[in-house]
């Protein structure tokens, strides 16, 4: 066999070992054994986060994206750190110091990771419990090795430092899948600026439109949520930002300063129908909504932005 040959083999035994690594992980997504636990746990996650300023922080509806995936880099930055100090002699102090910044900058990562995770879909959620475990399991080992070094025993805390990498990685990959594959946490919402041309487009007779109730129409290619309260018609993109929800068959309600808005009714995330901004997560990104008018007792839409 010729060296080009031998190559061609070996690139593609890395790629059946990645593709197994990547079944193993779209198995777990359909590992329904976990859904006892999952139903426990994000019920009691609901139960004690009562919608308000506490969850939307959380959510990170405050910073226009979740919260927890940028909190992330605070622990794994800290770890992977110290783990590269551990190699080099005379920096204990400074490996200590930084195993304890990713235990403090753990915390609310945690927090807004579950925060998250008790407004996603099952398969994510099967994949999210695992990770959790995993991540939860690096924490404790670097409690532990944390404690160690305060005790003067270094070797005993590098150890489970590198223990504590290992699982974090594992745990980390997870996330990737979560973030990357399941796509939890991006905007679910249609991409109007893709799919809708520019300019105004006939949408429907304004007077087949019911007053105060929601109702959904197509424009093309995309789902749209109409109201009209009388005179004036709001139309958001109706697939939720979220996770892709239904926004026509939500509830109506309004905000504190009396504006309209619309509740998903898959998580409660709850947007304006002026603008499509957000009031209430788990969404964190904006609600694509339409410019209106009514031309000869036709409605037309123009998309924003």
């Amino acid at each position: 066999m010729n060296r080009r040959s031998s190559n061609i083999f070996r690139r593609g035994s890395r790629a059946q070992a990645s593709q197994r690594l990547a079944d193993a992980t779209e198995t777990l997504e359909r590992a329904r054994g976990l859904d006892r636990t999952i139903r426990v746990l994000s019920t009691a996650v609901r139960r004690t986060l009562r919608p308000g300023p506490l969850k939307d922080t959380l959510h990170g509806v405050p910073f226009g994206h979740p919260a927890h995936t940028p909190l992330t880099d605070v622990p794994i930055g800290c770890w992977m750190s110290s783990a590269i100090l551990d190699l080099m002699p005379g920096t204990a102090r400074a490996s200590q110091a930084l195993v304890a910044a990713g235990l403090a900058g753990a915390v609310p990562t945690v927090l807004t990771g579950i925060a998250d995770w008790s407004a996603l879909h099952r398969e994510q959620q099967r994949v999210g419990l695992v990770h959790a475990s995993a991540t939860a399991t690096a924490s404790m080992l670097y409690s532990a090795s944390l404690a160690a070094r305060y005790q003067g025993r270094d070797g005993a805390g590098k150890a489970f430092g590198f223990a504590g990498l290992t699982v974090l990685l594992g745990g980390a990959y997870l996330g990737g899948h979560l973030a990357f594959r399941q796509a939890a946490g991006a905007s679910h919402a249609d991409q109007t600026s893709h799919l809708v041309a520019t300019g105004w487009h006939d949408l429907c007779a304004a007077e087949e439109l019911p007053d105060g109730w929601p109702v959904h129409r197509r424009l093309g290619y995309i789902s749209l949520f109409v109201l009209r309260e009388g005179d004036e018609i709001n139309v958001l993109a109706d697939r939720c930002s979220h996770l892709a929800g239904p926004l026509h068959q939500g509830r109506v309600t309004t905000d504190d300063n009396a504006e309209t808005c619309i509740v998903c009714p898959w998580h409660g995330s709850t947007f304006r129908v002026r603008d499509g901004s957000v009031v209430h997560g788990p969404a964190t990104a904006r609600q694509p909504f339409f410019e209106t008018r009514v031309t000869d007792g036709v409605v037309q839409v123009r998309p924003v932005g």
